[in-house]
């Protein structure tokens, strides 16, 4: 030691707070950032009702929170408070990004990048990811003034943005399925050598996919195909076990979504930004269900997947027992098809987007 102190690492700032959607990449994103740069500091910021109050501290990250500004969706009282709302958030951003002494901010859109963008304006450097088939209003205001912008996939409505995919942990983008398989199926009880089929419906399940896979649990059991399904902690799904047939298995949640992947051949889901990101970057071929809410933004996410050949979409209303075991059971049990859906998910990108936006983050602190 020479008792000279040694120079700070740039500042990164993540704006993601509220869904997991947004957190996630944000998160992944910081830990590329560290592998990168050992020496930077990377600060979130959230809001005190956000799902970032738990999972950025459990990922090692300091959490800075600010006043939410959340958009009425219809003309209400709520809506004439808002421009003091955004001041007093833009106030309390501007505040932390001084005291930490930010190089940049990066936004992923929700409640709380729209505040950091305008904080940042014009006195930090600002980059922009959007996740989503169609951008927010956030990532939009945001796009306008940012040094970079980048997105998952094309067409999102963001003007010259850098198509990269999106940022995942490490661990599923490094995942070996092959190496893991037998660990996988021995962790959840499920056979050993028998297609198999990962279902979920997001963190709190989906009724329509619980009751449509569970209804051709049967058909599931006739074909020697065994099944991982997530339901949701609020839910359950009652399954006969037939003797003799690889075993069908309800959760409530799943910890381990890494050995879930592994031990799947296939995977029926939603089709949230995130998951498809992720179904799409370990190669599992998908049947996706798009949440039937909202402007259909989950059909949109899935698009680009479904078309490389990689996925198939069935609208949730067509969803049931007989659509299932017309069409799910004959994909999981036709090997040649899954390994091509295999090489078509793959194609399609996301394993190395945490590392290319973090390049582009340090990139643009170097300017």
């Amino acid at each position: 030691m020479t008792g000279v102190p040694q120079q700070a690492g740039p500042c990164v700032v993540v704006a993601g707070g509220g869904t997991a959607g947004h957190i996630e990449p944000a998160l992944a994103l910081a830990d590329a950032v560290k592998r990168l740069r050992p020496d930077a500091r990377v600060i979130a910021l959230g809001t005190e009702r956000g799902l970032e109050n738990k999972l950025v501290p459990a990922r090692g990250y300091p959490l800075e929170l600010i006043p939410p500004v959340p958009m009425p969706r219809k003309p209400s009282p709520d809506l004439l408070k808002l421009p003091l709302r955004v001041r007093e958030s833009v106030k309390r951003t501007r505040e932390v990004l001084e005291r930490h002494h930010a190089d940049v901010v990066v936004g992923f859109g929700g409640y709380v990048s729209l505040p950091a963008y305008l904080a940042a304006r014009g006195r930090v450097p600002i980059v922009v990811h959007e996740a989503n088939a169609k951008a927010g209003l956030a990532n939009k205001v945001g796009a306008k003034f940012a040094e970079r912008v980048a997105a998952a996939v094309p067409d999102s409505g963001l003007t010259d943005a850098e198509i990269i995919g999106i940022p995942l942990r490490h661990s599923i983008t490094t995942l070996d399925r092959a190496a893991l398989r037998g660990q996988a199926r021995a962790h959840f009880g499920l056979d050993p050598n028998a297609p198999t089929l990962l279902v979920f419906g997001g963190s709190q399940g989906a009724r329509s996919i619980n009751n449509a896979v569970s209804g051709a649990a049967q058909a599931f059991a006739r074909a020697g195909i065994g099944v991982l399904h997530a339901h949701g902690p609020k839910n359950s799904v009652a399954v006969q076990a037939v003797p003799g047939a690889p075993a069908y298995v309800p959760v409530p949640y799943l910890e381990r979504m890494d050995l879930a992947y592994a031990a799947a051949d296939a995977v029926l889901c939603r089709s949230g930004a995130m998951t498809v990101a992720e179904v799409s970057a370990v190669g599992l071929p998908a049947v996706f269900v798009p949440l039937p809410h909202g402007n259909g933004e989950q059909a949109l996410n899935a698009g680009p997947v479904v078309g490389a050949g990689g996925g198939i979409l069935v609208p949730d209303e067509q969803l049931t027992p007989d659509w299932v075991a017309r069409h799910v059971v004959p994909l999981v049990a036709d090997r040649d098809r899954l390994a091509a859906m295999t090489t078509a998910t793959l194609s399609t990108g996301h394993r190395e987007a945490d590392e290319v936006l973090a390049r582009i983050v340090l990139d643009v602190i170097k300017k």
